[in-house]
């Protein structure tokens, strides 16, 4: 167990942790702007307001996790952002479209702001379904051809759909009224597709590999990984059967249980990711590159290590801070 090979394995387990935050946190204020067309314009302003204090941190996560790919495993970083160009071009500039427009939206005339406000939902789009396609190449191995390209715009398809769900449980959660009744019907729409997400991935990924398929479904590892599937089917009905239950409540002024569909998504969204992980772990490049293949020399993996224990926890804390600060119901958006 030297440091040649316990390295590699922090920072991989450094690194997916800072993409499972990544995709919770700012997978719901991609789903948000994903929705924002589905409404009229005061309730869009509601819904910016749900996410303005904590979207720009929420892509901080991002950062993090893409500049650990950089540092700590240079080798794959080259192989993976490569392969995934375009994908990666389309992501940057939906993530930009969305900063310029949610800046802009707040000073437009009257008569400009749904332009910026599409801008704003266009750009949510394009980086969901980017990363939903970049998913989807990365588990195909990057393989040419229609079949791995469908599999990935299906994933696009997929991931988008989840983001939505993840955004209108953020909705439920944090709004009242009219907007509330609005997001627990665009729950009800995307759980379908982000079922369809899961089941593809889950059918897929040992398909691309021998190895894989190996670690799923060879016992004892299929009895002891079983328990992942049968609770991820078990928050799939709890939202089924929760959310018209939460309109009726809804309909009747009753809060009570707002923050379940929210909780169980992300739960969903943690056991797909534990589940992905696993799969491939210690693949970076399913079948081509592994963490101690693909990672820098020790030396230089202890001294990003050292600047990981300060940034890591610094950003943490900051976003647990401003969770604290910003608890509870949405309120009307203003500006000074």
């Amino acid at each position: 167990m030297t440091a040649a090979y316990w390295l590699p394995v922090i920072f991989a387990g450094l690194m997916a942790l800072a993409m499972l935050i990544y995709v919770i946190l700012d997978g719901y204020d991609l789903g948000v702007g994903v929705l924002l067309p589905f409404t009229d314009e005061d309730e869009k302003d509601m819904m910016i307001a749900s996410i303005g204090p904590f979207w720009d941190a929420n892509e901080t996560w991002l950062v993090l996790g893409v500049g650990l790919l950089l540092t700590a495993f240079p080798m794959a970083h080259g192989v993976i952002l490569g392969a995934l160009y375009l994908p990666v071009a389309l992501m940057l500039l939906g993530l930009i479209l969305r900063g310029v427009a949610f800046d802009f939206r707040v000073k437009a005339h009257a008569d400009h702001k749904p332009w910026w406000n599409a801008a704003f939902a266009t750009g949510s789009l394009l980086a969901s379904l980017s990363q939903g396609v970049m998913l989807g190449r990365y588990l195909t191995g990057f393989e040419p051809g229609l079949a791995a390209w469908g599999f990935s715009l299906l994933t696009g398809v997929g991931l988008t759909a989840a983001y939505a769900l993840l955004g209108a449980g953020w909705l439920v959660m944090k709004t009242e009224g009219r907007l509330q009744a609005r997001a627990i019907g665009w729950a009800r729409h995307s759980v379908a597709g982000t079922a369809l997400a899961v089941i593809a991935v889950s059918v897929v990924t040992p398909l691309v590999s021998q190895r894989i398929a190996e670690k799923w479904f060879v016992l004892p590892d299929f009895l002891l990984l079983l328990p992942l599937q049968l609770i991820s089917l078990a928050l799939f009905v709890t939202l089924a059967l929760a959310l018209p239950r939460l309109a009726r409540r809804q309909a009747a002024g009753n809060d009570n249980f707002c923050w379940l569909p929210f909780a169980c998504t992300v739960g969903i969204v943690v056991l797909a990711f534990w589940g992905l992980a696993y799969s491939v772990f210690p693949q970076l490049v399913i079948d081509q590159l592994d963490i101690w293949q693909a990672a820098s020399s020790p030396e230089a993996l202890k001294v990003i290590l050292a600047g990981a224990a300060v940034v890591l926890p610094t950003i943490l804390g900051y976003t647990v801070f401003a969770y604290r600060v910003f608890w509870g119901k949405a309120h009307e958006l203003t500006y000074q």
